[in-house]
């Protein structure tokens, strides 16, 4: 009876420790989404990954628990509650919520290898800063390019907080978000071991740098002063159904209608810019035949009527793949013929004279790319049904003009990239346009989310935004991340504002994501040091092996 009463106990003692393990998993996944816009609490973020940490904590000192999936399940909780209107557009929202889910385990994994080999104290904790920073710069660059839950992020619904930003972009609020959190899990683990020292530094240090920022931007905001000439921009919502009729060719002539009738009653002497949204022509444009588009036909002639001002909105392009370059990954084949050509989602600028366009360089993955080693999805549909294969872009960021004007016209996705937004600005872009359709998510905080995210691109650049969406929100934003103006969902609308074309480049703008580059040289630092550390313990176990045998055998 007595050994049975041992082995219950025993038991529960196991059971205990994992139970807690995967409730404070849960409890990190369930904090981070409710920091997350458009949920809007987000101070949750500053203890969101306290309970993970100090899961690891518990591990490393010799803790039962496989922190490997203990991560997983945090991280992949938070991707599936911030992100599951992915799931309207496509089912590959699946594999993207368990692949990035992935990918931050990994990083976490392999901080946490790191603090026990090299600093297996509450100050190992500080190598998760560059690790986390060099992987959300990775989201940037790599094929499977998804920078959407980047921690930086999550202050678009307090931008008040964060106009710093200027100098440090989003990267700057991640490492913030980092060190606070970072602090408070010390904090904890000193006030257990009764460490009195440690534990009144990290107070103190946890006080300055959660407060410090938010006191600087604040008073940032404050005295901040909008630069530059006034411009008069247009936006037009023009709210159809991308599922239904943007791209049925019965509803092309009646898509450009709505603009040019939803945008006439506010168009004024001083208006200069009319801006549409993403995709909104899809006609088909091949670029050596632009005469010959009804599409365009129609906004030449309104735009005669108005010639103060040109019309920027979206649509889809087409050119001929040069010969020779018929290997290109985007030339697309035209039947069983030998002829090759590109597809652009293309932002497009017409006046009374010309007609300009840049093409997508942001592609959004699976929708618009698919990586070089799944070719055999090449002429295939795996999302949406009407995107076939990867979309041919420009090498860079490439801004249009009109009347003195220089404009970076995002297209959708890209208004996600701090850094190659910024590219405009560096090229001379006074104004920036976001021009998207969010349409695809249906009515969830998918839509919201994008819209919050235009108020960080206004912070790091300063400029003023204008951001057309095929159905809400649309809006106007200043250079201090505030909403002018917004529109609702589901609603036909165009609205007019006066903005400040500002022309300074801020030190963002001028250095990118510099934070995270630093961050990359720390990580490889840090990787070398634990592939070294591992080697020498290694070497250091065989050496005291054969000791071990020798004295067994006396």
């Amino acid at each position: 009876m007595a050994k049975k009463n041992q082995k219950t106990a025993a038991l529960r003692q196991a059971q205990g420790p994992k139970a807690y393990n995967i409730i404070l998993a849960l409890l990190t996944g369930g904090l981070l989404s409710a920091a997350w816009p458009t949920w809007g609490i987000a101070p949750l973020v500053f203890i969101g990954l306290v309970p993970l940490l100090l899961v690891e904590d518990r591990i490393a000192q010799g803790g039962n628990g496989k922190l490997f999936w203990l991560s997983f399940l945090a991280f992949l909780v938070w991707n599936v509650v911030t992100t599951w209107w992915v799931w309207n557009a496509t089912p590959a929202a699946t594999l993207a919520w368990i692949l990035n889910a992935l990918f931050m385990s990994i990083v976490f994994n392999v901080f946490h290898l790191t603090k026990k080999k090299v600093c297996n104290n509450p100050w190992g904790n500080f190598f998760l800063i560059p690790y986390w920073m060099a992987f959300e710069l990775l989201t940037y660059w790599w094929s499977i390019k998804w920078p959407w839950l980047n921690l930086g992020n999550v202050f678009s619904t307090c931008h008040k907080w964060v106009q710093w930003y200027e100098y440090t972009g989003v990267a700057g609020g991640t490492l913030w978000i980092l060190i606070v959190n970072i602090l408070i899990t010390n904090i904890v683990l000193f006030f257990k071991t009764r460490a009195t020292k440690p534990l009144i530094i990290n107070i103190g240090a946890e006080l300055m740098v959660l407060l410090l920022p938010i006191l600087i931007s604040t008073s940032m905001y404050k005295h901040y002063e909008e630069q530059g000439e006034n411009v008069e921009v247009v936006v037009v919502q023009q709210n159809c159904d991308p599922w239904n009729e943007q791209f049925d060719s019965k509803y092309y002539d009646q898509v450009i209608q709505n603009n040019i009738n939803l945008s006439r009653p506010l168009v004024t002497p001083k208006t200069r810019f009319i801006v549409s949204s993403e995709s909104a022509i899809q006609e088909g444009i091949w670029l050596h035949e632009l005469d010959q588009v009804r599409a365009l036909e129609q906004l030449h002639g309104y735009i005669k009527e108005i010639p103060q001002a040109a019309f920027v909105i979206g649509g889809t392009t087409y050119e001929w793949v040069p010969r020779g370059m018929e290997d290109d990954f985007p030339a697309r084949q035209i039947g069983n013929s030998d002829r090759y050509y590109y597809c652009h989602n293309s932002a497009l600028l017409i006046d009374t004279v010309n007609l300009q366009h840049r093409n997508k360089s942001q592609l959004t993955p699976a929708v618009e790319a698919i990586p070089e080693w799944m070719g055999f999805l090449k002429n295939y549909s795996i999302t949406m049904g009407i995107a076939r294969g990867t979309l041919k872009t420009d090498p860079e960021a490439k801004v249009m003009t009109f009347d003195g004007h220089k404009v970076g016209a995002a297209i959708c996705y890209e208004s996600a990239f701090g850094e190659y937004v910024s590219q405009f600005c560096k090229k001379g872009a006074d104004l920036l346009f976001v021009i998207t359709n969010d349409g695809w998510w249906g009515h969830t905080p998918g839509y919201r989310q994008h819209f919050e995210f235009s108020k960080l691109r206004a912070i790091e650049n300063r400029r003023c935004v204008a951001r057309s969406a095929n159905t809400g929100r649309s809006g106007f934003i200043n250079q201090r991340g505030d909403v002018l103006q917004q529109t609702h969902y589901w609603v036909p609308d165009a609205i007019r504002e006066t903005l400040k074309a500002n022309t300074k480049v801020t030190f963002y703008a001028q250095h990118g994501d510099y934070l995270s580059r630093i961050a990359v040289y720390l990580t490889f630092v840090l990787f070398i040091t634990l592939i070294a550390k591992t080697l020498i313990d290694g070497i250091k176990t065989k050496k005291n092996a054969p000791k071990a045998t020798k004295k067994r055998k006396k």
